[in-house]
Formats: structure tokens, C-alpha cells, sequence
């Protein structure tokens, strides 16, 4: 099977290569079937949900969807964002507070994308730096929404600067 030149060929590669994404050894079959999913396919048929099963979720899963993040188009290549994965009950609950009382913040699985304008290193004022910053974010956020639907998980878009800010300041620091 032959792959693109992007960030996919590099996680599936030859066994003699170690892999990027996922970290844990998938079954052949399946990174075959991830890789070829149709990209129209995932974007006709993903919808929000607003009510998860409180089950495990693979851990090369979250790694494919981390990639795909990575893999967003961002302001000068420097991914002007921050995630932080949260696991925490209690900065979930905080979350939940802090994104107006919606529960569905108790996923399993908590992301939560933030700009980090610091990371643009353009040579343009700052309220452009700051836009740049919270399209990259928006765009990692999406191509994640799209990598977790192929992979089978759902998912919600909340927007909320407060639950930016409450993730910033309870988190142990970014995934990113």
C-alpha cells in the first residue's frame, strides 16, 4: 500500500521504522481501514453527540487524533494553540461551570483547544497574531472532530473562553 507524502505516511511505515502515531502496535487491517476512510464520507456523517458512554478509550486512538491535529493548517507553520487533555473529575467539573453548566463536558475523553498567540513568531501586530492564533486552535480542533469520527469515537464542540481560561489555569500543561 502506498502513502501520501504527509504526516500518515510517516505513521504507518515499514515495521523496521518506528511509528510516530500510534504509539502502541495496531493490526495491519486496521490502520488500513483508518488511513482509508473517505474523507467526504467522515464530514457527511459526523454530528455532535451529547451523550457518551463512560468507556476506555484506546490510547493510539487519542495519539491518531493528536495527530491529525498536528496536521491542521496553522499561521506560518507555528501552530499558534495548546491542548490540554483533561482527566481530572474535578477540573472537569470546573469545566462544566465554566462552560455554562453543560454537562456533556464529563466525556470520557476532555480536550480543550486554546490559542497561544506566543508561538507565532510573524512579524505582524498583535490583535492579527491573536486571530491567527484562534483559527489555528479552531482548525486543530476540527481535523480532531474528523480523526475521532473516523476512528468510531463522537464528539461536541463547545465554545467557551472561560473554559479555555479554567483549563489553562487548572491543567498541568499542554498536549500539543
Amino acid at each position: 500500500m502506498s502513502f501520501p507524502s504527509d504526516i500518515f505516511s510517516r505513521m504507518f511505515t515499514d515495521k523496521n521504522t518506528q511509528l510516530l502515531y500510534p504509539k502502541e502496535d495496531v493490526l495491519a487491517h486496521d490502520t488500513e481501514d483508518i488511513v482509508q476512510t473517505n474523507i467526504f464520507n467522515v464530514m457527511l456523517n459526523r454530528r455532535s453527540q451529547r451523550k457518551f458512554e463512560n468507556k476506555h478509550v484506546e490510547e493510539w486512538k487519542l495519539e491518531m487524533v493528536f495527530a491529525a491535529a498536528d496536521t491542521a493548517p496553522t499561521a506560518g507553520g507555528f501552530q499558534g494553540f495548546e491542548i490540554y487533555h483533561i482527566k481530572n473529575e474535578e477540573i472537569k467539573t470546573k469545566l462544566v461551570e465554566a462552560a455554562n453548566n453543560q454537562p456533556y463536558v464529563h466525556a470520557p475523553i476532555v480536550l480543550v483547544f486554546c490559542m497561544n498567540p506566543k508561538r507565532i513568531k510573524l512579524n505582524f501586530p498583535p490583535d492579527t497574531i491573536r486571530k491567527f492564533s484562534q483559527q489555528d486552535a479552531t482548525l486543530a480542533a476540527a481535523y480532531s472532530q474528523l480523526a475521532a469520527h473516523a476512528l468510531g469515537l463522537s464528539s461536541i464542540w463547545i465554545s467557551s473562553k472561560d473554559a479555555s481560561a479554567k483549563a489553562k489555569e487548572e491543567s498541568q500543561g499542554p498536549h500539543s
